[in-house]
């Protein structure tokens, strides 16, 4: 009777360790979607997003653009990190100034630094601010500006329970570059909300408006994708798919809709 009363609590106590694996299992899965749902996040990891355009300027172009967007946290003291967050593209792009014909290679760099608290605020509060620096890293005049610049960045987010929502501002400004070409004086903003599903999908709407002000146009594309976070070996990884509507475009640039597919690479610590 001993035995059987053994071997029965044996079972049972296999049972909770896996039901508890597999709960925490899933609660990792979940904190680390929220992660990706928070640009400064103490996270490493590297997006690589895939954007088309088309009905670009008079010719009727088309743009794909697949931006590599690595991610990298830097502890800086007990209470600081230091979020790297670079975005380096490579263009494919046909008749986007009229009948210009092809052109392939890199894109300018954008390359944001964000000193962020490592805790929140009392609030919930999740913020961070720095600089942010353009390079004029474009192989052909027709993929960049050919421009120096630099400027403020700043983020701020609230994460309640599965929900995220906050918002992600710069502003450019050109101080050096050929001289032939216009200068940059731009505001960027992107407001965002994602919400994440107990199987660790999330759906997420948010745009990504710019304000040129030296021609007072804005861009300004909205976009709402589903992202899905899985697991191959011991590489976690992100799904993305989308697909964003311009609601505002100068005549110069794309019109109507586009898509967007993104696979992110995540190296959790």
């Amino acid at each position: 009777m001993n035995t059987r009363l053994l071997r029965t609590s044996l079972i049972a106590a296999s049972f909770a360790t896996l039901f508890t694996a597999a709960a925490r299992a899933e609660d990792d899965g979940h904190d680390l979607a929220k992660q990706l749902a928070n640009p400064v996040a103490a996270l490493i990891s590297v997006p690589m997003q895939f954007n088309y355009d088309h009905k670009i300027g008079s010719a009727n172009g088309e743009r794909s653009v697949l931006n590599i967007q690595p991610v990298v946290p830097f502890s800086v003291g007990q209470e600081w990190n230091l979020i790297s967050r670079t975005i380096l593209p490579l263009i494919e792009q046909k008749d986007v100034a009229g009948q210009s014909g092809s052109q392939s290679g890199t894109g300018d760099i954008v390359q944001s630094l964000f000193f962020s608290p490592k805790a929140p605020t009392a609030g919930g509060m999740i913020w961070g601010v720095g600089p942010v620096f353009l390079l004029p890293t474009a192989s052909d005049k027709l993929l960049g500006t050919e421009k120096w610049g630099a400027g403020p960045t700043a983020v701020a987010l609230i994460q309640s329970g599965s929900w995220t929502y906050g918002g992600l501002t710069n502003h450019i400004w050109s101080f050096a570059g050929k001289e032939s070409r216009s200068e940059v004086n731009a505001t960027f903003l992107q407001p965002f909300v994602s919400y994440i599903t107990p199987t660790k999908t999330t759906f997420s709407f948010f745009t990504e408006s710019t304000y040129d002000w030296t021609s007072n146009r804005w861009s300004v594309p909205i976009h709402a994708v589903v992202s899905q976070l899985v697991k191959i070996g011991e590489l976690p990884l992100q799904f993305t798919v989308g697909a964003h509507y311009w609601a505002q475009s100068p005549e110069t640039g794309p019109q109507g809709w586009g898509g967007r597919a993104v696979v992110t690479l995540l190296f959790p610590r």
